[in-house]
This record gives C-alpha cells, sequence and structure tokens, in this order.
C-alpha cells in the first residue's frame, strides 16, 4: 500500500509539475524536489496509517553522535564517487541528457531559490525517501532475508530515479541508508549519507555559477 499511495501521489504531482510553464524553470526545480519528498512522505504516512504501531519500528529512533559522524564521512565518499561516475560518463558516452537541470537552475537561481533547494532537496527529501525505501520498504521486505531487504529495496531506490547516470550512485546511497539502518537500527544514519549527497548537488552548481 506504501508503494501505491507514493507511485500516485509522485504521478499526481508530476502532472501537476508538467503545468509549470517551459521558462519558469527554477520553479519546475523546485517543484520536481517537492516531488521527490512529498510522495515519499504520503507512502510511509499510508504505511503508519495501515500499521498502527510504534513509529520507531519504522526507525525513527535515536542513535549516537558516532554514528552521525561516520555518516557524515561516507556521505563526502559518496559525492566523490558521484564525480566519478559521472566523469566516466561524459568521458566514455555521447552526453547524456542533463536530467538534473530544473534542480540546477534552482540552485542557481538567486539567494531565495538556492536556500528553497537547500531546504527541499538537502532536508526534505532526504527524510521523505528515507522514511519510504528505508523505513517501509527495507523493513517490510526484511521477513524475507536481510540480503534481500537491501538489495531488492535499493534496487527500487534506484529505479525509481530513473534508468540514468544516477542510478548506479542512488543504487550505493540505498544500500548505504539500508545497511546502516540494519546495523543502527534508526534512519538517522542514512539520512545523513543522503543530505551531504544531495547538499553537494545543490552547492556544487551554485558556486560553478558564481551563485554563491
Amino acid at each position: 500500500m506504501g508503494l501505491v499511495v507514493a507511485a500516485a501521489l509522485i504521478a499526481l504531482l508530476l502532472a501537476a509539475t508538467s503545468l509549470i510553464p517551459q521558462d519558469q524553470e527554477i520553479l519546475r526545480g523546485l517543484a520536481l524536489y517537492a516531488v521527490s519528498a512529498l510522495g515519499p512522505l504520503g507512502g510511509f504516512a499510508a504505511a503508519v496509517a495501515l500499521r498502527v504501531r510504534d513509529v520507531r519500528a519504522f526507525g525513527l529512533r535515536r542513535v549516537s553522535g558516532r554514528w552521525l559522524l561516520v555518516s557524515v564521512a561516507i556521505g563526502i565518499g559518496v559525492i566523490v564517487l558521484n564525480l566519478l561516475v559521472t566523469a566516466a560518463v561524459v568521458t566514455l558516452f555521447p552526453p547524456p541528457e542533463n536530467i538534473q537541470a530544473g534542480y540546477q537552475a534552482a540552485a542557481t537561481g538567486g539567494a531565495l531559490s538556492f536556500l528553497g533547494a537547500l531546504v527541499l532537496g538537502a532536508v526534505l527529501v532526504p527524510i521523505g525517501e528515507e522514511l519510504f525505501f528505508r523505513g517501509v520498504l527495507t523493513n517490510g521486505l526484511a521477513r524475507y532475508g536481510p540480503w534481500v531487504a537491501v538489495l531488492v529495496s535499493s534496487t527500487v531506490f534506484a529505479v525509481a530515479h530513473g534508468i540514468n547516470y544516477v542510478l548506479p550512485v542512488a543504487f550505493v546511497v540505498g544500500v548505504i541508508g539500508a545497511l546502516l539502518l540494519r546495523r543502527t537500527g534508526s534512519l538517522w544514519p542514512g539520512v545523513v549519507v543522503h543530505a551531504v549527497n544531495n547538499l553537494s548537488s545543490v552547492i556544487i552548481p551554485a558556486v560553478l555559477a558564481g551563485a554563491v
């Protein structure tokens, strides 16, 4: 049910986003960030509503500061991986379609849009996606074994980002988040890794464009 609700919300919100005029690229970018946050959050809310239980079962529990620091370091490693994968794709294949154009427009469109991209992309999106893909999906698949839970939920997470050059890094982020959830019992280390990676996708374009 969580998958159905999340997919339906994303489809509905994307349809609404498609109505934004093409020349409003900044607004489209911010709207796409919102879709990425609200769709998974809706799926998580549906799962919680159906399974009336303590939300700690979904991984909403405290974790030590040491694990959060470890997660920051892992997130920096993911940024390096992201840059390497992007460089390899650009070098080995024809120039790919810039699927990040809307996000980059939001990051480079001025102080307010940059702040909006930070809040949506580096805070709400990581929280929403980790709540759903790890809190609901990884935990829900745990009955079939730990590796099924980790690999299947990470594959769904990666495919949800589209069949493009982002997919390998999304899969790695999914695996790391799922393993951290299994190791710590908490979603927050995975949220930190996700947030650090997303933060780079906002800050790097803004710095390169001289917007910050």
